[in-house]
């Protein structure tokens, strides 16, 4: 018999704790949840600002990794960067205001394509995570980037500019009262990448509390990531 997801569900998944080191010797510490059945495709995500609170388990990824394996046949890997804590425990090193950081996400990226072997993968970033896939998720073999509450703190039009030599699909959802980063004020800051696709999202703000919020963001997820165009269910 079906039941309501909520925000504490936890559905059946194949879930594994991984360390991964970097490029400059940092231990990275994060999870898998895999699908049971076959794989349809794989997010990798990149967590808000560390120094704010963020990390892996930071709620939209941890209720993404509790619920897209088997709601939707996705593969999450989430992780810590460095000097983030979380839950399941640190990863060493210190954070460096998303400099550094960028070993972290060339490291996982490899992960998840030399050790995971996944296929269709996507980077997933929010807030501070959208600069670390701005600034540095340029591995050829992800499929494109999804934003979620991009703040635009630390990536330069520079770095933006580079997006218009690499034409894989970058989406931004973004909340209509984010703090930091509102719909008009991204369509402008984006306007140097013509081809990025922005989704203003009513009635959102910058951390998608409560489960409407939550339920539209992983839909959006899962559509980019397979193609399926319904919302997920409210129940299962």
């Amino acid at each position: 018999m079906a039941q309501i997801v909520r925000p504490s569900s936890t559905l059946p998944a194949i879930r594994r704790i991984f360390h991964v080191m970097t490029a400059d010797g940092i231990d990275l510490i994060g999870e898998v949840a895999a699908p049971i059945g076959q794989s349809r495709g794989a997010i990798l995500c990149l967590h808000p600002l560390p120094t704010a609170g963020g990390m892996m388990d930071s709620h939209i990824y941890k209720k993404a990794a509790n619920r897209l394996p088997a709601m939707a046949g996705i593969t999450v890997v989430r992780f810590n960067t460095r000097g983030t804590t979380s839950e399941i425990g640190s990863s060493t090193g210190e954070f460096d205001n998303g400099k550094a950081e960028g070993l972290d996400v060339a490291a996982m990226l490899s992960y998840c394509f030399d050790t995971l072997a996944l296929e269709n993968v996507w980077v997933v970033g929010w807030s501070f995570g959208t600069d670390l896939a701005l600034q540095h998720a340029k591995d050829l073999r992800h499929k494109g980037m999804i934003l979620l509450s991009p703040p635009l703190r630390t990536t330069t039009d520079e770095e933006l500019r580079y997006w218009n030599t690499d034409l894989r699909p970058v989406i931004a959802l973004v909340p209509e009262l984010d703090d930091y980063l509102q719909p008009d004020a991204a369509q402008q800051r984006f306007s140097l990448v013509p081809h990025v696709k922005i989704i203003a999202v009513s009635g959102a703000k910058h951390l998608w509390l409560g489960e409407p919020y939550v339920n539209r963001v992983l839909s959006e997820i899962n559509s980019i990531v397979t193609g399926d165009q319904e919302a997920l269910p409210l129940e299962f």
